[in-house]
């Protein structure tokens, strides 16, 4: 029988994590390297397809699944947004730099806590709506509207986090009637489903070269995924959460020195601030929930 209240290790959570920054800055390092020479919605097209061959150790539990119209629809539908949302992913690689990107992303999170208010049920108190409050702050910061020109790849980074923020929301709302690998499996499907007329609309004869990287892309996509479960399987998200900061620092070494992008640094201040107001809802969140599994043991 395995063990589900595993004793947390916080050593190796963090080593996990910090592999998962390290896999996901190298996405979009490839990304940033391919530029647009390729459509976006072909690059993330034939990236989410090339990665299909990773989905062959979860055919088992795909097959054992019997899908309802109802659900089919919930999947396809989260499929649509997402691939939305990495189309626009891909197009702001091209547009604005690494560090922006990676700091802009940091708002998925906070749309995932105001989507859960609205859409969920779920109570937004006051030091989570301040949370929020303070992460927009620090989104102004990295746009600084008024004092410089805001690029359609600020606006595409906005889009993204808002379409991922909302595909996390659904993923969390099929996880408690389907497994993890179901749930991980679909979305691969059908966002190469969604991708697919998007990419043969502006389709361009791809390099061997471009299809070389395109499926380092999808494998660093996945192995960061894998890691960032065997993480979160280690230790509480509390511990975690911080390492992914380490990411924005990843982004600015890599954009300053391998790219040859200036230091913005109010964009690291706008990352800073955001971040810091995700892992205040993460710390939060967590205490509360150790206070109500202490008041459930009293009872």
């Amino acid at each position: 029988m395995i063990n589900t209240e595993a004793e947390p290790r916080p050593l190796v959570g963090v080593f996990w994590m910090f592999v998962t920054g390290l896999c996901f800055v190298a996405v979009t390092a490839l990304v940033k390297y391919l530029g647009d020479d390729m459509p976006a919605a072909q690059s993330a097209f034939l990236r989410y397809f090339l990665g299909l061959v990773f989905l062959l150790p979860m055919l088992s539990s795909l097959r054992a699944v019997s899908f309802t119209r109802r659900s089919l629809a919930f999947f396809g539908l989260r499929g649509f947004l997402h691939a939305l949302g990495v189309i626009l992913w891909f197009f702001a690689m091209t547009q604005i730099s690494l560090a922006e990107v990676t700091a802009m992303n940091y708002l998925s999170p906070i749309y995932v806590t105001l989507g859960a208010a609205l859409f969920l049920g779920e109570k937004l108190a006051t030091r989570r709506i301040m949370a929020v409050f303070v992460a927009f702050a620090g989104a102004l910061i990295i746009l600084r509207p008024g004092l410089r020109e805001i690029s359609p790849g600020h606006i595409a980074m906005i889009g993204t986090a808002i379409l991922f923020a909302a595909s996390y929301l659904m993923a969390k709302r099929m996880s408690g009637q389907v497994n993890a690998a179901v749930v991980v499996g679909m979305l691969s499907i059908t966002v190469t489903i969604c991708l697919a007329p998007f990419a043969f609309a502006v389709w361009t004869p791809p390099t061997a070269t471009q299809l070389f990287w395109l499926f380092w892309v999808a494998a660093f996509a996945t192995a960061g995924h894998y890691s960032m479960t065997l993480a979160f399987a280690a230790a509480p998200v509390t511990v975690t959460q911080p390492v992914t900061f380490l990411q924005l620092v990843w982004a600015v070494i890599l954009g300053a020195v391998v790219f040859g992008e200036g230091v913005d640094y109010f964009v690291v201040l706008g990352g800073v601030v955001i971040m810091a107001s995700v892992l205040f809802i993460t710390w939060r969140e967590a205490m509360l929930r150790r206070q109500a599994r202490r008041e459930l043991a009293t009872q």
